[in-house]
């Protein structure tokens, strides 16, 4: 159960206002503009889901929320589905998960040479 109040997040701050705008950029192409400002909802890797959040497959697909604002990226470790606010299937990223969106957030800031 997910503890009220409390948000697990993966955060990068500090970014330069040419580096927001980059990443604004790949991530209006990659995943559409957002309908909340700097709100983007990046899919999860099927093969990555857990026991039960495979067996749900009415919530699925399941995503990470990026939140982009000029100074800093931040992602809750929530795994999230748009097809409903509470399930079971709804849940911090276990170890594995976590590992696969700080992965993918620190490949899209190599491609596009904010780090090497």
């Amino acid at each position: 159960m997910i503890a009220s109040g409390i948000m697990k997040q993966y955060v990068i701050d500090e970014l330069r206002y040419q580096d927001y705008e980059k990443i604004r950029t790949y991530f209006n192409e990659s995943f559409g503009e957002s309908d909340l400002e700097g709100i983007y909802w990046l899919p999860l890797d099927p093969e990555i889901l857990t026991e039960v959040q495979a067996a749900h497959t009415s919530c699925q697909p399941y995503y990470f929320v990026l939140d982009l604002a000029p100074e800093r990226l931040s992602c809750e470790l929530l795994m999230r589905t748009r097809s409903r606010i509470r399930c079971d299937c709804i849940s911090y990223a276990n170890e594995r998960q976590r590992n696969w969106i700080i992965k993918a957030l620190d490949a899209v800031l190599e491609k596009l040479e904010i780090i090497s």
